[in-house]
């Protein structure tokens, strides 16, 4: 569906808000045509997206009002803003080299890059690049066909690191590289090979990533265990019309698969010597990262991530003996968020900036090398580190984004911050009230600034990056048509969870006809898995995934329990080999207490959906808890954890696969069946093995559950497309509404 160029007046969409009514033609004619007008939440300038020109504190962006988009050009500096480039010439040219017709107002250049000086503009169009001389003359070229972009592996596949490139030696005399599973390095000049090792085997060969000391002296590589691989076979039923099925195969390791086993090793180029550590401190890999070379040549660093996630390593290995000591130690009884953890080893080799969750939150400390202990925390509170954005290390500076620090807003809010080495000085650079995304100067002298909530629209500002003031506003968002159509803002609702007093936020979707006076059945929305936080915070006119539905009348909820991130270690923590816990309870509090504040939320009829961890959240729902969810919706749901990937089910769960895996199974549960469910997958589903919907099916049909099963040929991972949204949408129509939904032969998808 294309992206509309504006809002149709407030006057043409009146006629769709009027009448209320429930799972009736209209209603449904409605959704669809909310969701083709609404599509991707489009609001004139909600995304500018500001991109700044390296070396200058100038930056572009798209300015657009709805009607007319313009790329303008910002010169931080001088506080102004104007055209980047003639439009109209530019569109003129264009128009004459592919021989079609180019609005002006509406060009979309793909990939731009844009010169130091501005002068030269460089960008994709209609399939092919092209360059663009940015003066009075406005010359065009075009440079040729899009390359094809590059096919990567799919992201379940190990890298065996076989493939890497012959590594060069800093002074360019030397190349190493791997042949035969071993090691040689030639010479430049003569051409002459030398074997480096004998050893290499295909059971256990040496990595092609090969990294040189900066003196050139010494190479370090790792020596690979490999192991057997686990494969997923999909068939796609229907590849085209008259066609045969094909068979597809996916590598795919499960929970207590084996694993590879990798071992640093240095050698010297010229005597052949190695040096081979023991590996008591890594020995229960998970995975291995690195080896990289320490300034001095001293040694190498790697880190080590441990089976089970209870324990993390950056390790040192003396380049003298091969001894290896820990330089940072993370461990905790239950799991050490790995994918979070950020490190930076300053320029001076004697200080490690490094981040944990050891004190219940996210937080940057400063490492001593030489001990291996923390010297002092950076940051520190009952708040989150996000991301780090930029070490200053001339200036002593971190710049990062966290959540959590201004206690009087939802606390999931993102904003940006910059705090000195000692701790001191922190400052927040984007003060507004709501959740931001902030992109700096190449120095870091300012920074762009988009700001929003789920009901106030997007502000674009520029500020100054060393107070976080103002400097110049840059755009706005106008959602003034939005409301004039009847737009509903989705509403922020905050109330205890489980233990009654802890905070839940959550957000509420009501149809564009809402009538306080009627009764709604509630359906919530749910991806309550660990990792991170998923209710919006951000301004978006229709989420694709709530808004149509609430349409069809129904209010519709969505909720962060506790087992999701960014809260608290302790709040995340709920999720340890308790899956099956889904946050639920907390979900169940959070809507009964919406309920007692708007009575018009009819709590004897909910129902839920999700997909993925959602989709077995969804079905967990109505297993574990049917007195309060009364119909559930399935996609694509990692139902048995045993059958999901490995990386998300090992964090969570534990290594070795035990009881918490089979707990958690809607397989092992499916016999508790007591409510209407829907079942939906797609047949290629590379996320989640298809299989474990299937055994869900399954279990079901042995235990003599009634239930409704959708499989979506030639479809991947998925809350269900259009065919499956339809469904849905009958689903809860039929089983929360008590109506009979329209044929679909009847009701207008224009």
């Amino acid at each position: 569906m294309k992206t509309l160029k504006s809002f149709l007046c407030a006057a043409a969409l009146a006629c769709t808000f009027n009448a209320f009514a429930q799972g009736t033609l209209e209603d449904y004619n409605r959704a669809y045509a909310l969701a083709k007008k609404y599509n991707n939440g489009y609001v004139a300038n909600a995304n500018p997206s500001p991109r700044w020109i390296d070396g200058t504190h100038k930056f572009w962006y798209v300015h657009d009002d709805g009607g007319t988009r313009r790329y303008t050009l910002v010169d931080a500096d001088k506080n102004t803003s104007k055209n980047l480039f003639n439009h109209e010439a530019l569109a003129s040219a264009l128009s004459a080299k592919i021989s079609s017709e180019i609005n002006p107002a509406d060009i979309r250049l793909e990939s731009l890059m844009v010169s130091l000086r501005c002068d030269t503009l460089r960008f994709n169009y209609n399939g092919d690049r092209w360059t663009y001389v940015n003066n009075n003359k406005g010359a065009l070229f075009n440079n040729g066909t899009v390359p094809p972009p590059p096919v990567y592996p799919h992201w379940m596949v190990v890298d065996e690191e076989k493939d890497g490139e012959p590594a060069v030696s800093p002074d360019g005399s030397k190349t190493a590289f791997v042949r035969d599973n071993n090691l040689w390095v030639k010479d430049a000049a003569s051409g002459k090979e030398k074997q480096l090792t004998t050893n290499g085997t295909i059971g256990n060969y040496y990595s092609s990533y090969i990294r040189w000391s900066p003196d050139g002296s010494k190479i370090a590589t790792c020596r690979i265990r490999p192991a057997e691989k686990r494969y997923v076979s999909y068939v796609e039923s229907s590849p085209a019309p008259g066609s045969q099925p094909i068979l597809h195969k996916q590598e795919y390791a499960k929970p207590g698969d084996e694993l590879r086993f990798k071992v640093p090793c240095i050698f010297d180029v010229e005597s052949g010597v190695a040096i081979v550590p023991e590996t008591t401190l890594f020995s229960q890999q998970y995975d291995l990262y690195g080896p990289e070379w320490n300034a001095d040549n001293s040694g190498v660093v790697f880190e080590y991530n441990e089976r089970g996630h209870k324990n993390y390593r950056v390790l040192e290995m003396s380049v003298a003996n091969g001894a290896v000591r820990p330089l940072v130690e993370e461990s905790h009884d239950k799991y050490v968020n790995y994918s979070r953890i950020f490190r930076h080893i300053l320029e001076d080799g004697k200080r490690i900036i490094w981040s944990s969750e050891r004190d219940n939150y996210n937080h940057l400390y400063m490492y001593d090398r030489a001990t291996g202990k923390p010297s002092h925390q950076i940051t520190k509170g009952p708040w989150y580190v996000r991301e780090i954005v930029h070490v200053d290390e001339p200036g002593e500076k971190i710049y990062f984004s966290a959540n959590g620090v201004s206690k009087d807003e939802d606390p999931y809010f993102i904003r940006y911050y910059s705090v000195n080495f000692d701790g001191t000085g922190m400052t927040d650079l984007t003060p507004a009230p709501g959740t931001h995304r902030a992109v700096f100067s190449p120095d870091f002298k300012y920074l762009a600034d988009t700001y929003s909530t789920v009901s106030d629209a997007p502000v674009t500002v520029l500020r100054d990056a060393s107070d976080g003031k103002e400097v110049m506003k840059i755009a706005e968002a106008d959602i003034t048509a939005l409301k004039e159509a009847g737009w509903q803002a989705p509403e922020v609702f905050t109330a205890p969870g489980r233990d009654g007093k802890t905070p839940m936020w959550g957000v509420i979707y009501r149809p564009s006809n809402f009538d306080p006076s009627k009764k709604y059945p509630v359906v919530e929305y749910i991806y309550q898995g660990p990792g991170d936080q998923y209710v919006p915070k951000s301004f978006i006119a229709y989420n694709r995934n709530m808004s149509a539905l609430a349409e069809l009348g129904f209010v519709v909820v969505m909720v962060d329990g506790m087992g999701t991130s960014f809260r608290s270690r302790e709040f995340e923590n709920v999720c340890y080999k308790n899956l099956v816990d889904a946050g639920l309870p907390d979900h169940i509090a959070w809507i009964k207490a919406a309920g007692e504040k708007y009575p018009y939320l009819d709590l004897d009829r909910v129902g839920i959906y999700g997909a993925s961890a959602g989709g077995q959240e969804s079905a967990t729902a109505v297993l574990h808890h049917p007195e309060f969810y009364k119909a559930a919706y399935s996609a694509c749901g990692c139902h048995d954890n045993r059958m999901d990937k490995i990386w998300w089910n090992e964090q969570w769960l534990g290594y070795p696969v035990d009881e918490s895996y089979i707990k958690a199974s809607n397989v092992e549960n499916a016999h508790l069946l007591s409510r209407p469910l829907m079942l939906v997958v797609g047949e290629l589903d590379d996320n989640v093995d298809p299989a474990s919907t299937m055994q869900v099916a399954d279990a079901l049909i042995k235990a003599n559950k009634d239930f409704e099963l959708v499989v979506l040929p030639g479809v991947h991972h998925t809350l269900g497309e259009s065919f499956g949204e339809h469904k849905r949408y009958d689903f809860f129509v039929r089983h929360l509404l008590g109506v009979t939904p329209p044929d679909w032969n009847e009701i207008d998808y224009k």
